[in-house]
């Protein structure tokens, strides 16, 4: 399989997993999460709403980051997504960078309002597509954003899985851990232990990723390709091959 072929399979997966949102909301810089909320949109009409932060035709909010905090804190917001420099086996991501904070080196761009988002979306989805223990780890250096709370604290929302470029994993929420669902044809269990920093849960016969549905991804080469082309155009341009005169296509 082909990196773009790889990256279509995930934009499927992702996609299934939205079944029965009304309303998904997509962050910046991410290609592959909003491609996977418009598929669901077209292919099943679930989530209704998808809001892409930077785009002009899938983008209601008039405000930016501040209304999209305000639809989460009203609970108008069913999933979103997130990732991070580094994620943990109890579902921590670290968005601030290496090493100990304040002279974390390198530095990346920072916790914005992860941590606020990811208490109160019900259904957050942690993404990041390399698979390594350089990003899988035992332990965050710096949490930005932790993946549970104390009992006596007020939190509806929360880590629902991961997906990355290896496998599919669910989160239990009581045991503080990850589960893995899948493994994706390209990969293998072995392959996946190798390359995670953190203890997780597994069957010795764990299944296969299943392979995309040839209508989704008729749906996704000859329809969402020109939604996501408005506002991600390298990446479109990358894995559909779209032509300029496509990218002005709402």
């Amino acid at each position: 399989m082909t990196v773009a072929d790889n990256q279509k399979a995930l934009i499927c997966l992702i996609a299934g997993l939205l079944k029965g949102c009304n309303h998904v909301a997509v962050g910046a810089a991410s290609p592959i999460p909003g491609a996977a909320a418009l598929l669901a949109n077209a292919a099943w009409g679930s989530p209704r709403h998808v809001n892409i932060l930077g785009s002009v035709a899938n983008n209601f909010f008039t405000g930016g980051g501040g209304e999209l905090f305000d639809c989460a804190a009203q609970g108008r917001i069913d999933a979103f997504f997130l990732g991070g420099g580094q994620i943990d086996g109890e579902a921590n991501i670290n968005l601030m960078g290496l090493g100990d904070y304040p002279r974390s080196q390198p530095r990346w761009p920072g916790t914005f309002g992860s941590a606020y988002l990811y208490y109160l979306i019900p259904k957050v989805i942690l993404f990041r597509e390399e698979h390594s223990r350089r990003t899988l780890v035992e332990k965050v250096d710096f949490i930005s954003a932790p993946g549970t709370s104390a009992d006596n604290i007020y939190r509806k929302g929360g880590p629902f899985g991961l997906v990355t470029g290896k496998g599919f994993f669910r989160f239990d929420r009581d045991r503080k851990r990850f589960q893995l669902v899948s493994v994706h044809p390209t990969s293998s269990l072995e392959d996946i232990l190798d390359n995670t920093g953190f203890r997780f849960d597994y069957t010795p016969d764990v299944p296969l990723t299943a392979t995309p549905d040839p209508a989704l991804l008729e749906l996704l080469n000859e329809t969402v390709k020109l939604k996501l082309a408005e506002v991600y155009p390298n990446f479109a341009e990358t894995i559909f091959t779209v032509t300029s005169a496509n990218r002005s296509i709402k």
